[in-house]
């Protein structure tokens, strides 16, 4: 392994990143710097979170800057303002020994004019958000980025998942055809794989571990429960590991909300963080989990992404997530900087074709475990709360002085009495809550009976189904003959409502028409939204769903009516996993967790508005 005085880095970048703590380079900055160090080129690296790429792409960066030039030589476009907060952080530490290197920060959430003020004084490198860059550069026009000499995206896989895609498309636009671009991601979906052909010429690839897998020192486990049980599961096992430092990811803000509330309510230092919170409640938040204030925090995808968090233990998947790269986004988040790691899986008999999918990616098994019986937490709880005695510092010189008074008023009690005196005081709680607790595997039966239930199927069930509680369900008249996937509906809504933080809740696509959810707020924005669209030459068409209008809709269609194909893409409901289970609905994410069916994605399609005929 080559050492950072190696890589011919700069005395003045060696001195920083040394007192930055910095000894050895990681894998991703060992193969990186020096790549770019000497002849820049176009560069795709794909390496998970936390790798340190910050570095690989920003040491070299800031030496190639020209000092001289006060010019715009370097844009970083990171997804999340946390990110693009985290990355200026690490340059500006790099760069501590540099003070005429003028970097700028660029997100949105914030007072544009200091933005545009601190622009004018100079920028060598703009790290920014590609929704806030694209404002000032293409709107307001308060940047140049004529003589720009690198284009770095990071995390280029979740920007086009929160629906960046025509933001980047009209930033890299303005961009010089001289420049070098780098792009960094954890996985190499399709959409990726499209910028980098559109944007790059003939790039260099270097992976760290194996493309489009997780990390090697995370373990996986599952943990199958009937869904009525699923938080219950989940109090179990968060009570099975006393010294759990996590994250529990949630579908929805609803659900985020819902159960960190609940784990509050019984008790357990945790918080929520998601969308709907404002940007100095989401520091407060972030703040007290950092320094570890907080043991817990629920979230979602979104809402923790650019988290930089060290010694995280497990990630609890409260929900799996539909996109398997998602899943892997999730469970990188632990096990970083070569320490041991625990993903977490909660899922119902039904989603078991789910495992198999994320198994095939990671090329790893999990490990399917039995949720803790009341009798085993008490038990792991008790040897913790005696590890914790052993360990504890005693400051004898402060407690000798009471030591006195109280074995005058504890003479009274044996030894044994005296320990079951301290447990007690520590697990009353908990003895009486598991006493007697239901055991929370299903039995064989469920499982087998489960089996054929998912076999035979039930063709009725869609029809059926309710909206989830605070959302408005939608019809469209597209569907997989227009081309359409899951991502394409979700870009098209956010493109033509402007709402990109907008929950959107399940989807299900036919083959003619497709139904979406959106948060019920903003149902009038959907509808308004839509007028006048064109999608692959056609005139698209949304109406609002009442409840039962499918079942109704359904029943008055002629015999013979819907496609045999129709009707298999209704009992699998568009799902990218079940594709052997009928009657599987898929669900997708709010906060634009954007996911794709199985197979060859759909080209994107550019929604434009048609100009209505005058009623003359």
């Amino acid at each position: 392994m080559k050492s950072f005085e190696k890589m011919d880095l700069q005395p003045v970048l060696l001195k920083s990143i040394t007192e930055m703590g910095f000894e050895k380079p990681t894998p991703i900055q060992e193969k990186v710097i020096p790549f770019l160090l000497k002849v820049p080129n176009d560069l795709v690296a794909l390496a998970q979170t936390g790798t340190g790429k910050t570095a690989a792409f920003g040491l070299p960066i800031i030496q190639h800057t020209d000092l001289s030039y006060v010019g715009t030589q370097a844009l970083i476009l990171s997804p999340t303002r946390e990110l693009c907060l985290q990355i200026s952080g690490e340059m500006r530490s790099f760069a501590k020994y540099i003070p005429n290197l003028q970097i700028v920060s660029v997100y949105g959430g914030s007072d544009m004019s200091r933005q545009i003020t601190a622009l004018k004084k100079g920028a060598h490198i703009i790290v920014a958000t590609p929704g806030r860059m694209n404002d000032l550069l293409n709107k307001q026009r308060k940047i140049d980025l004529s003589h720009l000499q690198f284009a770095v995206l990071d995390e280029a896989d979740e920007m086009l998942n929160m629906g960046f895609k025509e933001d980047l498309d009209a930033i890299l636009d303005k961009t010089s055809d001289t420049k070098v671009t780098l792009l960094f991601s954890a996985t190499m979906p399709s959409n990726v794989q499209q910028i980098s052909k559109t944007y790059m010429d003939n790039p260099h690839e270097i992976t760290v571990g194996t493309r489009n897998a997780g990390i090697e020192t995370v373990d996986h486990v599952c943990y199958a429960v009937r869904s009525h049980d699923r938080y219950l599961a989940l109090k179990r096992i968060v009570d099975y590991h006393p010294e759990i430092y996590g994250i529990i990811f949630c579908r929805t803000r609803v659900e985020t909300k819902d159960v960190a509330a609940k784990l509050i309510q019984d008790g357990y230092n945790a918080d929520a963080l998601h969308g709907e919170l404002s940007q100095s409640q989401r520091e407060t938040v972030m703040h007290k989990f950092r320094i570890k204030n907080l043991q817990i925090l629920v979230a979602t995808d979104v809402a923790a992404r650019g988290l930089d968090v060290k010694d995280i233990t497990d990630i609890i998947n409260y929900n799996l997530p539909d996109e398997v790269d998602l899943y892997i986004h999730r469970s990188g988040r632990t096990g970083r900087a070569g320490q041991l790691g625990v993903s977490i899986a909660i899922v119902n008999l039904r989603e078991k074709n789910k495992i198999r999918m994320i198994e095939a990616r990671l090329r790893r098994k999990f490990e399917q475990k039995q949720v803790p019986t009341g009798k085993e937490i008490c038990e792991k709880q008790l040897l913790n709360l005696v590890d914790r005695m052993q360990k504890i510092e005693v400051d004898h010189k402060e407690i000798d002085k009471f030591l006195p008074v109280v074995a005058e008023k504890l003479e009274w009690l044996s030894r044994d009495e005296l320990i079951k005196h301290i447990v007690s005081l520590e697990f009353n709680r908990l003895l009486d809550y598991y006493k007697d607790a239901k055991d929370l595997n299903p039995p064989e039966e469920d499982r087998s009976r489960r089996k054929r239930f998912d076999k035979e199927g039930s063709r009725n069930n869609d029809s059926r189904r309710m909206t989830e509680r605070g959302f408005t369900r939608f019809r469209i008249n597209l569907g997989h003959k227009d081309s359409l996937n899951p991502r394409d509906l979700i870009g098209l809504i956010n493109r033509c409502t402007h709402k990109r933080y907008m929950d959107i809740g399940k989807i299900d696509l036919m083959n003619t028409f497709s139904f979406f959810e959106v948060d019920q707020k903003y149902a009038g924005d959907v509808l308004a939204g839509f007028r006048g669209i064109e999608y692959n030459q056609r005139n698209v068409i949304v109406e609002m769903q009442e409840a039962g209008a499918e079942q109704q809709r359904e029943t008055t269609k002629r015999p013979g009516y819907e496609s045999r194909r129709d009707r298999k893409q209704s009992e699998y409901g568009g799902s990218r996993y079940n594709t052997a289970s009928k009657k599987k609905r898929s669900t997708f994410s709010n906060d634009r967790e954007l996911y794709s069916r199985e197979g060859k994605p759909a080209k994107r399609q550019k929604a434009k508005r048609t100009k209505r005929p005058t009623g003359r």
